[in-house]
């Protein structure tokens, strides 16, 4: 390796994580009474493939548990409130290592503890500032992958340029015809790094910083919209708007940081430097070689991911492919390392099953298709240790569907039976080659189920029932899909929930509910706040407007640029697609959705202003240049490619913005929002409400106390559903 670039990675290691001993968890000693309704997911088995560490959230928060697969007994294995986002067994038996978000906010840590509870440690992200998150485990269990972000340099430090102003966009101008790296954070900007960080108001301007929550500041309906400083520090690998990654600054200052390291949980050895890039959108460690010689990191914001295989010994790139967005856990290095593994989408439209052939040095020297599925994208990829069989996971319209598949022998892939619509992770359970799955459906809380070899899947005894879904007399709706056709051709997707005892025929209130992403999709899985809203008699429209994932790769990059003004009208073409159809009431709709769903739903209010009756945005951008403002650096990097750039685009996102609009609004709007979101923060949603008020309209806002850009305790999420169903109802004449 050059000497220079020695140099550099040499300076990353000031920041390398030093485990900080914690008091022994709870581990067998402290079992609560659980729920009765609860969801566990996010499985990881040990290596006999007998006990299974997951998360649950029967005490009211996620948390970390362990549990026999086969059997009833469980426990909760670390029993503070901080909300568990990962979990990892290693393959010795020896640690659990999971992920951690202290507050509740988008800081997180990456913690260790032995499966009796003792030995607890932060591994990384104790310092102030910083965050991390997990990568894989050695083959041999010796050490842990983390990646760790690197706290900002202070304000005082900045230095700022200011470029010209730029002239206005040609909207006719495709982003695809731009300039390779357009997008990138590559030189200074005047609306970045600005006083307030996380605080905006309606020109851009933040507030001072406060010591702590100012009155208004609650979990309740807001007599007005909140403010006050917002704490914590967002996850360079989280899901946010559409949105990750880290960044060169682009207000001038010294770039983001991200360093991967292989980490000793016991503390005996030195951590090792796998990767560091300044600017990096994400940085995951997804699997080391059996002999230690190359890694498999994934890199790159949302849209453009990349799979690079590192050696080792002076961290150098052997090849580089792309792959395809959704779970992280993207491939896996055959045992003598000539061979790789991989999810991706690299010149297809969906993400199928790749072996690279390798040389000694990681360079790839041949590639060819293993398994593939018209119209389908491979989504969730695990291997037997061996690494002589693998689970397969496609998503077929929404859907998953399981099979096995042997990579030594052309035996055709074996199909297993799914007892309900959606896996959302796979692990490999003992040496037998048996699998844990996390299940999802209409009908049923998350939750964890047993497949021996060669048998059925099975409900782990400490999954929550299917019939404890919903509430004695509620029975749980299984929705239908629908096939929206926009108004300029493009074919949409999405699920319809008719509430229970309307007669056959008769159209309904309905609220048109939209995701995040913007390239998540709908899946047919259960949601607790459907079950509100339909409890309460208004059926639920859930479409995959342009823009959303599982419809190809040009489905998702559909909506970039000035392809945004076309998925702004497919929320209406659906909302006329369930009307047509004779399902839905068209004088009482709604509209409502959470994060790039929350932005989408503030923009069907202003550009369709008479369509809907009400709405209620969550986590959403109201102003996408004081989102720019005050969002985390890391995101930003992203959004650019999303949305525009904050400086050579400023006309674009002006005009994408609600808040240009907002005098066109005519309905009442409730927004919500978690006190900690760094993502989208809170001053999205104050400044949409503040402007509503302004023009006599009826707008109220929801603060969800110890809550970030994702909702995870118990009673805050039941607070936003029933306040969010209220709100339906009486604006909906129900």
């Amino acid at each position: 390796m050059a000497a220079d670039a020695r140099d550099r990675l040499i300076g990353a290691m000031s920041a390398a994580p030093v485990p900080v001993p914690l008091a022994d968890a709870a581990g067998t000693r402290d079992t609560p009474r659980p729920l009765v309704a609860h969801g566990c997911w996010y499985p990881s088995a040990d290596p006999t493939g007998e006990w299974v560490a997951f998360i649950c959230d029967r005490t009211g928060v996620p948390q970390l548990w362990t549990g026999l697969a086969d059997g009833s007994e469980i426990h909760l294995l670390d029993a503070d409130p901080d909300p568990v986002t990962e979990v990892s067994w290693s393959p010795d038996g020896r640690w659990i290592a999971y992920t951690v978000a202290p507050g509740g906010g988008e800081h997180t840590r990456v913690l260790c503890v032995r499966p009796d509870g003792t030995g607890r440690r932060i591994v990384a992200g104790a310092d102030a500032g910083s965050s991390a998150y997990l990568g894989c485990w050695t083959r041999d269990g010796s050490a842990v992958a983390v990646t760790v972000a690197e706290p900002p340099p202070p304000t005082g430090l900045t230095v700022r340029t200011v470029l010209p102003e730029p002239s206005a966009p040609d909207h006719g101008t495709a982003f695809g015809d731009l300039p390779t790296g357009w997008a990138e954070r590559d030189g200074p900007a005047t609306l970045l790094g600005g006083t307030g960080h996380g605080q905006v108001g309606p020109d851009g301007s933040g507030p001072d910083h406060g010591t702590g929550a100012p009155a208004g500041h609650g979990t309740g309906v807001a007599g007005r919209a909140t403010d006050g400083p917002v704490h914590g520090t967002a996850g360079p690998d989280g899901e946010g708007p559409g949105l990750d990654g880290g960044g060169s600054g682009l207000d001038g200052g010294a770039p983001d940081r991200l360093t991967a390291y292989l980490v000793d949980p016991s503390g005996l050895g030195s951590p090792v430097l796998v990767a560091a890039e300044s600017g990096a959108a994400t940085l995951r460690v997804c699997d080391v070689s059996q002999d230690g010689r190359l890694a498999l990191v994934r890199r790159g914001p949302r849209g453009r991911r990349e799979a690079v295989v590192v050696r080792t010994a002076d961290l150098a790139t052997g090849s580089v492919l792309r792959v395809g967005d959704g779970d992280p856990w993207i491939g896996r290095f055959s045992q003598d390392g000539r061979t790789l593994w991989l999810r991706s989408d690299h010149e297809r439209q969906f993400a199928a099953l790749l072996a690279a052939t390798l040389d000694e040095d990681g360079g790839r020297v041949g590639l060819s298709v293993v398994a593939e599925r018209e119209g389908s994208d491979l989504e969730l990829l695990a291997f037997a240790e061996d690494g002589r069989t693998a689970a397969l996971a496609w998503n077929v319209r929404g859907a998953s569907e399981l099979e096995t598949l042997s990579l030594s022998t052309a035996a055709r892939p074996r199909r297993v039976p799914l007892p309900h619509e959606v896996v959302t992770r796979i692990t490999r359970a003992g040496p037998a080659g048996g699998t844990v799955l996390a299940l999802s459906g209409s009908q049923r809380r998350p939750g964890v189920w047993w497949a021996p070899p060669g048998g059925l899947s099975a409900r782990t005894p400490w999954s929550s029932r299917d019939e404890d879904a919903v509430p004695p007399g509620r029975p749980p709706v299984r929705p239908v899909p629908l096939r929206p056709t926009a108004r300029d051709g493009v074919r949409l997707g999405g699920w319809y929930y008719r509430a229970a005892g309307r007669d056959a025929g008769r159209p309904g209130p309905c609220v048109i509910h939209l995701h995040g992403g913007p390239e998540e999709q709908e899946r047919p899985v259960f949601d607790p706040l459907y079950h509100e809203l339909l409890g309460r008699g208004l059926d639920v429209f859930a479409p995959d407007v342009r823009g959303s994932s599982g419809w190809g790769r040009s489905f998702v990059d559909a909506d970039l640029g000035t392809g945004r003004f076309a998925a702004i009208d497919d929320v209406a073409d659906c909302a006329a697609h369930v009307v047509l159809d004779g399902l839905a009431d068209p004088t009482r709709l709604a509209v409502m959705g959470r994060s790039y769903g929350g932005y989408l739903t503030m923009a069907s209010l202003v550009w369709h202003p008479e369509l809907f009756r009400t709405g209620v945005a969550v986590c959403g951008m109201s102003d996408l240049s004081t989102f720019f403002a005050g969002t985390e650096p890391w995101i930003a990097e992203s959004a650019a490619h999303k949305y525009g750039h904050p400086v050579r685009d400023r006309e674009l996102l002006r005009s994408l913005s609600p808040m240009s609009r907002v005098d066109a609004l005519r309905v009442p709007l409730l927004a919500v929002h978690g006190e900690h979101d760094t993502n989208v923060p809170p001053g999205e949603s104050e400044q949409m409400v503040r402007a509503a008020r302004e023009r006599g309209l009826s707008a109220e806002m929801l603060t969800l106390r110890d809550e970030g850009h994702e909702f995870r305790r118990a009673d805050n999420r039941r607070l936003f559903r029933r306040t969010a169903a209220d709100w339906m109802q009486r604006h909906l004449g129900l």
